[in-house]
């Protein structure tokens, strides 16, 4: 069975199957804020989403990080082990873009278990 939560213009935020949530890309609300802010705000997204859909960052399978400016990857993992425990940290790959949208400089594509 498939399940789809929070459709928008264009797609569903999640898509449920067999005990796994596909998220699709999380950015942040306010382009304003630097890399590190940015990754911060999407955090606390992700774990409302998770919560709405009776899961946590704890069971976080694997993400990958989208980000305009490599220079800055240190700033944006230092918001991502902040956020997350060692011992939950799923896998992650980091790609570097050209643009991600005006102000937009990060952005989340990731999995989870449902509990």
């Amino acid at each position: 069975m498939i399940t789809r939560h929070f459709q928008t213009k264009i797609m569903h935020r999640m898509v449920e199957h067999s005990g796994t949530i596909y998220f699709g890309g999380v950015t942040a609300d306010d382009g304003s804020l630097d890399i590190k802010e940015q990754t911060q705000q999407i955090c606390r997204k992700i774990d409302e989403l998770l919560a709405q859909v009776g899961s946590s960052k704890e069971n976080l399978l694997t993400a990958t990080i989208f980000i305009t400016d490599f220079s800055q990857k240190e700033r944006m993992t230092e918001a991502w082990l902040e956020w997350l425990p060692a011992q939950h940290l799923p896998t992650r790959a980091t790609i570097g873009v050209a643009d991600l949208g005006e102000d937009c400089l990060v952005e989340v594509v990731l999995s989870a278990a449902k509990s």
